[in-house]
């Protein structure tokens, strides 16, 4: 039997795994840094209150996608899905919550809404922003119609060339409205100018999104039934209904990776690729080092997946080229801090904004440009089950930082402190309320469209000269993947292993036009 060494136990590598042992004769063999699988779609599990790192919606465009998930977690039976239908390859058929899959009633997915606002001017602004009579009533009437003055501008003399993400967004919303909701939360997350960003990030994050979709999904919306989960014609931001798993991402991952052991395949925590022995263009072997007792292995390989950062693959396949290699190792990424906060409750904010001890929101995009927090989860809202006591609320509290920074260097006492009156003083909660906390911090998050980013396409091209070299996943392709994306890709690696496929189709995922919604250039 042949063997597969697949580094990283996330989406794309578990996805790789069970594709190899459901349609060839190659036997994975996982290795994972971590003490668990699921890279940042684990589920963190602290006293009982399990934190989503980053908010995980399991929705998909693809088909394919969605049946893999539901056959390891089915929707629990019980589910309110009275109107729910899944359309697959253009038919639609119903769908019987509970008749597929699952070791027990624990290992499902529930149906949830979703809601996410806007925090800013310490009011909630609808997202994506609607013209109505709230958005009116939280701007002004004299602010919103220079918001539509400069719409129209940019729709009459657009930027001909979008090279940097401030290009996309005026592009799309108007020089005004880019100002007010969207270049300064940007700086916040990227930590550098729009202007320094590719329209890349644009076209793979905010795809065809703009005033005119908005304001068409509002006036169609009392006319769509709710019934497609996967609403295959919603822009993603547009998407309200989603299936999630009843104890957050993570059990999804651990699910398959139990399931991927039990039908022959192995597992590695806590180990590191620390080599690579090659041939010519080819992986004959990888060393990997037992983090915790210390020894070196040298395992045989036909196949070598990765989903480790592409400047940490480049270096261990060693280019003769070295402009390959300083720009590979110069790839810019963006890192994640986590405060997990547990409240008694949140604080009434504005007129009918909450209901008794939190909003309804599955999380909030906070703009207030006094604080540095950028995005809020209300965990209570994504699963109740991620709650160890329902009377209590489960936040996690989200910042963008660089590895080493003022951020990311302070200790775990000073950041919990630094976080919570940052909520207080946006008036989003009391200091008194808070109970207890964690942080978790994520190294290399985010891959970043900047910098040596422009010389990515040599970087990728050296890496399909491999001819066993998959790199698949978010940080394995440097692309800013959702967790969809990264399995469409593992499932293409493993296409050019079992028919020959060509490699290429891995780099064009979440790159086709039947991905982005806005097509030839039109919006």
């Amino acid at each position: 039997m042949k063997t597969a060494i697949i580094a990283g136990a996330g989406p794309a590598g578990l996805t790789a795994a069970h594709e190899l042992l459901a349609r060839t004769d190659v036997r994975p063999v996982v290795i994972e840094l971590d003490t668990q699988v699921g890279g940042i779609s684990k589920t963190i599990n602290y006293r009982g209150n399990r934190m989503d790192l980053g908010g995980h919606r399991f929705f998909s465009k693809s088909d394919w996608v969605m049946n893999w998930w539901q056959n390891l977690l089915p929707v629990a039976a019980g589910e309110d899905v009275a109107d729910l239908a899944l359309t697959y390859q253009g038919q639609s058929r119903p769908f019987e919550p509970g008749a597929q899959g699952g070791a027990n009633a624990d290992e499902v997915m529930l149906v949830r809404s979703r809601l996410s606002r806007i925090y800013y001017r310490r009011k909630f602004f609808d997202y994506p922003l609607k013209m109505n009579l709230a958005t009116v009533g939280n701007l002004g009437f004299g602010y919103m119609a220079a918001v539509g003055s400069s719409y129209i501008n940019a729709r009459l003399f657009p930027r001909r060339n979008e090279v940097s993400l401030e290009d996309f967004l005026i592009n799309r919303f108007g020089n005004r409205l880019y100002r007010t909701f969207f270049k300064d939360y940007t700086e916040k997350v990227w930590g550098v100018p729009c202007s320094e960003i590719s329209a890349e990030w644009g076209a793979q994050r905010i795809k065809g999104l703009s005033i005119s979709k908005a304001i068409g999904h509002a006036l169609l919306k009392p006319f769509r039934s709710l019934g497609d989960t996967r609403q295959k014609k919603t822009e993603t931001s547009l998407i309200e209904r989603f299936l999630y798993p009843k104890y957050g991402p993570g059990q999804m991952w651990e699910v398959a990776a139990a399931r991927m052991q039990a039908k022959g395949g192995e597992l590695r925590l806590r180990h590191r690729v620390v080599d690579l022995h090659t041939e010519g263009r080819h992986v004959a072997a990888v060393s990997v080092r037992d983090e915790v007792g210390g020894g070196v292995t040298r395992i045989p390989c036909d196949y070598f997946f990765s989903t480790m950062p592409v400047k940490d693959l480049t270096a261990l396949l060693k280019p003769a080229d070295a402009e390959i290699a300083r720009v590979a190792g110069a790839l810019p990424y963006r890192d994640f801090m986590t405060a997990g906060l547990l409240v008694r409750k949140m604080r009434p904010t504005g007129k009918g904004a909450m209901a008794a001890k939190l909003p309804p929101d599955n999380w909030i995009y906070v703009q207030e440009p006094d604080v540095k927090l950028g995005r809020l989860q209300i965990f209570n809202n994504w699963s109740p089950y991620l709650v160890a006591d329902p009377d209590t609320v489960w936040l996690g509290l989200e910042y963008f930082c660089n590895e080493g920074d003022e951020l990311w260097s302070m200790r775990d006492p000073a950041f919990l402190d630094f976080a919570a009156r940052e909520l207080a003083k946006i008036g989003l909660i009391d200091l008194a309320d808070v109970l207890d906390g964690t942080v978790v911090r994520v190294p290399k998050a985010y891959p970043a469209y900047f910098g040596e980013y422009r010389g990515i396409g040599a970087v990728r091209e050296f890496l399909d000269e491999w001819d066993n070299v998959f790199p698949i996943g978010r940080n394995g392709m440097h692309r800013y993947n959702n967790q969809d994306h990264s399995m469409l890709a593992a499932k293409a690696a493993v296409d050019a292993i079992a028919h020959g496929a060509s490699k290429k189709a891995i780099w064009a995922v979440n790159a086709e036009d039947e991905y982005h919604e806005v097509r030839d250039g039109k919006s």
